[in-house]
Formats: C-alpha cells, sequence, structure tokens
C-alpha cells in the first residue's frame, strides 16, 4: 500500500493540523481562559471550591430535568421509564443538597478521594508484598504507603485537603493554559509539527 489514500495517517494529521492553524486563535482562548481559572484557584481557593459546587448543582438539576422528561417520554412511550425516573429523582436530590449544603458537597468529594486514596493504597501494598520477584516491589510499597498517607491526612483534614486539591486543580489548569498558549502561537507562526 501506497498510504496515498484519504484514510492515510499523514493525511488526517495534515488536515487536523490545517484546522487547527485556521483557528489557532481559539486554541489561544481556551489557553487563557485556563490560565485564568488557574490563576484564580490558586489566588481564590475557597471561591473556587464555591464556583464548582454551584456549577455541579446546576448540572445535576439539569441533568435531573432531562433524565425525568426522558423517562415520561418513554412512558409515553410504553418503554421501559423506571430508571429514568429514579436517576432524576437522585439527581435533583444531589443538586438540592450541593445549593442548600455546600460544605457538605466538598467534603463528599474529599471523603470519597480519601477512601479512593486509601483502598488503591492498600492494593499497591498487597501487590507489592505479592510481587514475587517483580521489579519494582520497592516503589510500588513505597507508592502505596503514600497513597494511604495521603488518604488518612484527607480524612484527618478534609477542609485542608479540599483547599490543596483546589490549588493542584489550579496549577494544572496553569500547566494545561501554558501548553495551549504556547501551541496557538506556533499555530499562528505556522510551526505545526
Amino acid at each position: 500500500m501506497s498510504g496515498a489514500g484519504p484514510y492515510n495517517t499523514g493525511y488526517l494529521a495534515s488536515g487536523r493540523a490545517v484546522v487547527l492553524q485556521r483557528n489557532w486563535w481559539l486554541v489561544l482562548i481556551r489557553g487563557a481562559v485556563a490560565l485564568l481559572f488557574g490563576l484564580v484557584a490558586i489566588a481564590q481557593p475557597g471561591i473556587t471550591l464555591a464556583s464548582l459546587v454551584l456549577l455541579f448543582g446546576i448540572y445535576m438539576a439539569v441533568d435531573g430535568v432531562f433524565a425525568i422528561a426522558a423517562g415520561v417520554r418513554a412512558a409515553a412511550n410504553h418503554e421501559r421509564w423506571g430508571e429514568w425516573i429514579i436517576e432524576g429523582i437522585v439527581d435533583l436530590i444531589a443538586a438540592a443538597i450541593a445549593f442548600v449544603f455546600p460544605l457538605a458537597t466538598i467534603l463528599g468529594v474529599v471523603i470519597f478521594a480519601a477512601a479512593w486514596a486509601v483502598v488503591s493504597g492498600i492494593a499497591l501494598l498487597a501487590a507489592a508484598f505479592r510481587g514475587g520477584g517483580v521489579a519494582g516491589r520497592g516503589l510500588m510499597g513505597l507508592g502505596g504507603v503514600i497513597s494511604v498517607l495521603w488518604g488518612v491526612l484527607l480524612f484527618a483534614f478534609p477542609i485542608t485537603g479540599a483547599v490543596v486539591l483546589t490549588y493542584w486543580l489550579g496549577i494544572y489548569a496553569l500547566f494545561f493554559g501554558g501548553a495551549l498558549v504556547a501551541l496557538s502561537l506556533r499555530l499562528r507562526r505556522g510551526l505545526v509539527r
């Protein structure tokens, strides 16, 4: 095969590059918004947390309404509808909790992250101890210990943990936004490779 057809990966990659190059300014805006979000998340973690909870509540409310509407439509068409209605009600309850008890919502996310860290850390430790002759068992065990410690710290200090998670989100957004801004400038100059 010569690879000259329209499904050649080089052809597709160059097609995507042309689209990106034409729309370099959209990449720049996306990067700038990520940078702005990152700066706000680091400078004002409380506002960022409150905003994220508000957005979560709005999302859950909208999703709940649409799930119930889908259930009503399914019932009208004599299809299975119960799951849709239950999902919609649960979504609306989650939205109400987010709006009425935003701190509880934040704490719920932190507790979930803490539980995940402890469980995954224990799993890593178990794998390291059962690893036999597997290379990297020590690093696997170290990763497990760090994960368990992180989870315990989140359980012990959930509010501080929420703020730290917000800082990490902000740092991620700064790096991500910076990469997009750099990409947009390369696209603008035609340096796509």
